[in-house]
């Protein structure tokens, strides 16, 4: 695994459970990390624990408004999950203003986001959703800044943020 990549999971780790330093991070645990395990919720439960917005945008691969989400103006040092399951999707380093409305990135946390293709608004894209509970988040465009030259534009209603503890 290369060095920045385990940083960045060992840096998303320690923010979601709260630790101070990474180094309190066995390399076990971050190999755990990896591993997402899938979770499956019916779909009664879904609405019962979401919003009646994020459920559409999870569930049914809605869209928010631009410019509604506060995350737009979130700026502190932490990590961006999934409202449906808390898997941290975003570290907050890789966060930028795409102009666009909607809170961007130009990187995930490997191993968090699946994709697939979506061909619907007449074009074809690239859908991506959590890997635990596959709850839709936006769409994957090659407009985005170095170094990855990606934007994973993402609806904010889908997304909480965590703040780095400490």
């Amino acid at each position: 695994m290369e060095r920045r990549k385990f940083l960045q999971l060992a840096l998303a780790t320690a923010c979601t459970l709260g630790f101070t330093r990474v180094g309190k991070i066995s390399k076990a645990f971050a190999d755990d990390v990896e591993k997402v395990e899938k979770i499956q919720k019916t779909d009664a439960e879904w609405k019962a624990s979401l919003t009646p917005m994020q459920y559409d945008v999870l569930r049914h691969e809605g869209t928010e408004r631009p410019f509604s989400s506060p995350l737009l103006n979130e700026h502190r040092e932490g990590v961006f999950a999934c409202v449906g399951c808390d898997l941290p999707l975003f570290l907050s380093s890789t966060k930028f203003d795409s102009g666009t409305g909607w809170p961007s990135f130009f990187d995930s946390i490997k191993g968090h986001i699946e994709t697939k293709s979506d061909t619907s608004a007449w074009m074809e894209r690239t859908e991506y959703h959590c890997a635990r509970c596959g709850g839709h988040h936006g769409h994957i465009f090659d407009d985005g800044p170095k170094p990855t030259g990606l934007r994973h534009c993402s609806n904010g209603v889908a997304l909480k943020f965590i703040p780095r503890q400490g």
